[in-house]
């Protein structure tokens, strides 16, 4: 491709951090940014245009009326899978460790890494720039590794196909037909070969398929104990992240802590399922209510700062993972001034 053809592209930029979370406080921010990510990630151009805003301007209070927090809707599912790519790139040690076993045991070509991931979600490839994204940050000598003992698959031409979804299937490989199916893709860093990962926070939903080698689910205490097996009905590695005691219950006193705050901000009633969160993640819904005139990338900011100070580095890449802004009305609301979002360290 040349010169042009490059500039062409849409630039976004990717957040990763550059050193682990360590305190539970610090890492309850991570994963409520996470979360208030997913919410923003999943408004359609129909819901900017009632808002008559586009993505990078939506307002905490503005999100609150529109977004969706019934969890039958998915919107715990996208939470989760946000969290769980985040605390990947965020070298989260209760998700790291298990997830760096079960890629050893899925090939012998990712023995001793540590685990990198890459977004995909096929709802996101329709995005304009996404898939060539994907490709570019695996890189041109990057390979997909299907079950089996036969040749791995380059990465681009095949993902590329695989962002047309199910209606892909035909045109695929047989040992690679559910690709598709694909939330994350999970590599070391500066490794070629790559797992396609399907992620769901309900057990009972995890589906295999040609191609998807691991599947990432909370503990589920009656059937699903925490830790990794090989799921022959599903013909996956399954890792289960532990809960409450390890990765899920902070998922999941977040999730809580963030649809608390939105309810409130959008008078929104409140599902009956919400438990009360821990004492910390009250803190967080008290502080997220405070700014309901900040923008939501305002807050993830905030909370990106709360969560690590200076340990998170910024680079450009060719991506976009949301639509253009062109793509929404221009016409703005008056402009509104607010505080800027701080939040208070978590003791």
């Amino acid at each position: 491709m040349n010169n042009n053809g490059n500039a062409a592209r849409p630039k976004v930029t990717f957040v990763e951090q550059d050193a682990p979370i360590e305190e539970y406080g610090r890492a309850l921010y991570a994963v409520a940014r996470s979360v208030l990510r997913a919410h923003l990630d999943a408004l359609s151009d129909e819901d900017l245009a009632d808002l008559n805003t586009p993505l990078s301007e939506v307002r905490m209070r503005q999100l609150a009326k529109v977004c969706r927090l019934d969890r039958d809707l998915g919107m715990r599912g996208d939470g989760f899978e946000w969290a769980v790519h985040e605390a990947i790139l965020g070298k989260e040690q209760r998700v790291l460790t298990p997830l760096s076993e079960a890629m050893e045991r899925a090939t012998k070509y990712l023995k001793d890494v540590e685990p990198n991931s890459l977004m995909f979600g096929q709802e996101r490839a329709r995005y304009l720039g996404f898939t060539d994204a994907v490709v570019d940050e695996a890189g041109t000598d990057a390979f997909l590794l299907p079950e089996g003992s036969g040749r791995p698959f380059r990465f681009g031409p095949w993902v590329a196909t695989a962002a047309a979804g199910k209606a892909a299937e035909p045109y695929l490989p047989d040992r690679i037909k559910a690709i598709w199916k694909t939330d994350l893709f999970l590599s070391g860093a500066h490794n070629p070969r790559y797992l396609a990962a399907t992620v769901k926070s309900n057990f009972d939903l995890l589906e295999g398929g040609r191609g998807l080698r691991i599947g990432i689910v909370p503990e589920s205490p009656a059937h699903n104990r925490s830790g990794i097996r090989y799921s022959t009905s599903h013909k996956l590695w399954v890792v289960s992240l532990a809960d409450p005691n390890g990765f899920m219950g902070l998922f999941n006193d977040a999730y809580v802590a963030v649809g608390r705050a939105i309810c409130a901000l959008g008078r929104q009633p409140q599902p009956p399922y919400y438990t009360k969160p821990s004492a910390k993640a009250q803190k967080v819904q008290v502080q997220l209510e405070k700014y309901p005139d900040a923008t939501v990338l305002e807050i993830e900011s905030a909370l990106d700062e709360a969560a690590q100070q200076k340990l998170v580095s910024v680079t450009n890449q060719l991506i976009g993972v949301n639509p253009p802004h062109w793509l929404h009305i221009k016409e703005m609301a008056p402009r509104i001034i607010t505080a800027k979002p701080k939040f208070d360290k978590l003791d």
